[in-house]
């Protein structure tokens, strides 16, 4: 008998983190696109990071960060009463963190691609940079933002080595389906493994299909 708990807990879990990453990434976005700091590369190769780093790697050292030893963790824990490691809440920061550059870099992409008269007109019409973001900037990229967030929710979906760091394999409570898929391997049960794995194949194949079906051009990372 399958137990469809991974696949449910997966589930909250990409929801949740999409959602997350969407309201914590305009700012980072708006800060990126607007600036001429000179530690602007340094924040973008932060913001990219995760693309190119083995997921254990960013894994081991949020686990390390976050862990009840640590200052941060102690920190958390002492004066928040927040325990991060081998929780839900514990994999919805590692997966934001991993999702990043997926939710990050298509919105920048189409900013970046405006006509730059949109900025202009507005700034001599005497909006704030903010106000030209989020009321000129950010209408005119609804497909970019569409892009992105099916990409952050399809990608934390099949999420592996992060969340095994930082959330261990704790049923019902960080126990995602990628974990269950690794398990179920393990205990030479395929055809449990092979019901999750579908099930994780479909949900992603059936979001980008979506989302590069749309009329509008989609946007590369």
């Amino acid at each position: 008998m399958v137990d469809w708990s991974p696949i449910w807990l997966t589930l909250q879990l990409a929801f949740v983190t999409t959602l997350c990453l969407f309201v914590f990434g305009l700012p980072i976005c708006y800060w990126i696109t607007m600036t001429k700091s000179r530690i602007r590369p340094f924040v973008e190769a932060l913001v990219t990071l995760p693309l190119v780093l083995p997921p254990t790697v960013l894994g081991f050292y949020l686990l390390i960060c976050l862990s009840p030893n640590s200052v941060v963790g102690t920190w958390l824990e002492s004066t928040l009463g927040l325990r991060l490691v081998f929780t839900f809440p514990g994999l919805v920061i590692g997966s934001m963190i991993y999702s990043l550059p997926f939710m990050i870099h298509p919105i920048r992409s189409g900013i970046l691609d405006l006509p730059r008269s949109y900025e202009e007109a507005a700034r001599v019409l005497g909006k704030s940079r903010s106000t030209i973001f989020l009321r000129v900037l950010m209408p005119n990229i609804r497909p970019q933002i569409i892009t992105a967030l099916v990409l952050t929710f399809a990608h934390t979906i099949g999420e592996f080595g992060v969340v095994l760091m930082i959330g261990g394999n704790i049923p019902d409570r960080t126990r995602v389906a990628s974990i269950a898929i690794f398990d179920a391997v393990e205990m030479m049960d395929y055809r449990q493994a092979h019901v999750y794995a579908l099930i994780l194949f479909l949900l992603a194949m059936t979001s980008l299909v979506w989302t590069y079906s749309r009329p509008s051009k989609s946007v590369p990372l």
